[in-house]
């Protein structure tokens, strides 16, 4: 079946794409399983080289790219820029770090001796052939940061792009073959969701990573499960942003918003929830609303832009409805709450507050993705981390507070793969990135990251012979 992309600004279709037929996925698997034989023999030096030739590429293709991928799923151009460069400083960030990331551990000497050995070590090896099922929001970045550690390591790719982003995906292939990587190592299978199945029991295949929805991660993670091959889970988040009595306000407002519609609203990582205490309740509100209510809506292709479309008109249709729901049920709209006026053709909706929730509101504990802020006054910390913590997902969480004690407590208490303090959340490659429960398991980038997709081998030496 073609894969279409359409342009969520205007509803336009941009191109059609064929998908591989079953000669074309199995051509894809076997060329890779083929390479990963040479490629796994290559040295870190050797890697490294080419792997900095593709961020110098990149970087000199950011603009172009930043077009490709706000064409495709509506991405503010300027912000589409920004994750373009960010890929650049990741890739380089492994091209220097893998060596060291990877040596040889050794064990205590006593730790040694008392095994009977004369000598013992951990090595890391590469697993092979790695399948990457990404999702569309970041169509750049999600790759770059499985890639760059996975073919640093010696391992192989195999990219499944989410379907609304083919062109994203074929220009990644391209980056890494125009920088010398051999044919093979990173290769993209237009295909559907319901392919993914075959590729990843295909006994070529050693592994698989994925980032997106909570039934697309239990799907993989079960298929996985039954032939027994290591995953990583990056699911849905809905992440809290608390705000406590010592905060700077002001500052925290300011930020909620860039956290809230950070990519037109559709990040695991966006702030979703703000929890405020009450002392502080009414002006962050305030300051929150009128942020929200000055954002600029439109083209995502105009400079000026902050807020875009959505990346389907069926996610815009899922948002209406949590509003909806809220709103039925008693929730107060602040500000939004509605379809822009003038932006008729395209997936577009306005950035919204709303308040007054409760915990039977399908909103209290659904991911909203898209420019939509669910505030909740909290009489104490207990309250205010009770709150945080009353949801199926624990991917992230920001603390905004000057008191010690509480910050050890929302540490401590958080049920979260991140606790950011005094700012929002954001992935960086010196930091392991994931999260618990509902939100998926196992860790992208820092070491970490690397490491997910190793052999970690023991290498005991004994005296005999």
């Amino acid at each position: 079946m073609p894969i279409a992309t359409v342009n969520p600004a205007d509803g336009a279709v941009l191109r059609t794409y064929e998908a591989l037929d079953a000669a074309g996925i199995e051509e894809r698997i076997a060329r890779a399983h083929e390479t990963f034989a040479t490629w796994r023999l290559t040295t870190f030096g050797d890697r490294a080289v080419l792997l900095r030739k593709a961020a110098e590429l990149l970087e000199e293709d950011a603009a172009d790219v930043a077009r490709l991928m706000t064409a495709e799923m509506g991405k503010p151009v300027v912000q589409a820029r920004a994750e373009a460069v960010k890929c650049v400083k990741a890739m380089r960030w492994y091209a220097e770090r893998a060596e060291s990331l990877l040596a040889d551990e050794h064990p205590d000497e006593a730790d040694v001796k008392d095994s009977g050995a004369l000598a013992a070590r951990v090595v890391y090896r590469p697993l092979g052939v790695v399948l990457a099922v990404m999702p569309w929001n970041f169509p750049l970045w999600q790759v770059v940061r499985f890639a760059a550690p996975a073919l640093m390591a010696g391992n192989v790719g195999l990219l499944k792009h989410a379907s609304n982003v083919p062109g994203t995906a074929l220009y990644l292939e391209d980056l890494l073959r125009r920088a010398g990587f051999p044919e093979g190592c990173f290769g993209t299978l237009l295909i559907g969701s319901g392919e993914v199945e075959r590729v990843l029991r295909d006994p070529r295949v050693a592994a698989a990573t994925l980032t997106g929805s909570e039934p697309a991660g239990r799907s993989v993670a079960s298929v996985a499960g039954d032939e027994v091959k290591p995953t990583v889970l990056e699911l849905g988040g809905s992440d809290p942003f608390l705000v406590l009595p010592s905060a700077d306000v002001a500052k925290a407002a300011q930020t909620a918003v860039t956290a809230r519609v950070q990519n037109n609203g559709q990040s695991c990582i966006a702030a979703k929830r703000f929890i405020v205490h009450a002392r502080v309740f009414d002006e962050f509100t305030e300051r929150f609303t009128e942020g929200m209510s000055a954002l600029r809506v439109g083209d995502p292709a105009d400079e000026d832009t902050e807020v875009g479309p959505l990346s389907s008109e069926q996610g815009r249709a899922d948002l209406e409805e949590l509003v909806e729901d809220a709103v039925a049920q008693g929730a107060r709209v602040l500000c939004g709450g509605r379809r822009p006026a003038g932006l008729d053709d395209g997936w577009y909706y306005e950035p919204t507050v709303l308040t007054d929730l409760s915990p039977g509101m399908r909103i209290h504990h659904a991911e909203t993705f898209g420019p939509v802020a669910s505030l909740y006054r909290a009489a104490s910390l207990d309250e205010a981390v009770s709150l945080a913590n009353d949801t199926p997902f624990g991917l992230s969480s920001n603390v905004w507070t000057r008191d010690a004690v509480d910050l050890a407590r929302c540490v401590r208490d958080l049920r979260a793969g991140g606790v950011f303090v005094n700012g929002m959340t954001a992935s960086h490659p010196a930091l392991p990135f994931g999260g618990v429960k509902r939100s998926g398991y196992g860790r992208e980038l820092a070491g970490h990251g690397i490491r997910a997709f190793c052999n970690a081998t023991t290498v005991w030496e004994g005296a005999g012979g």
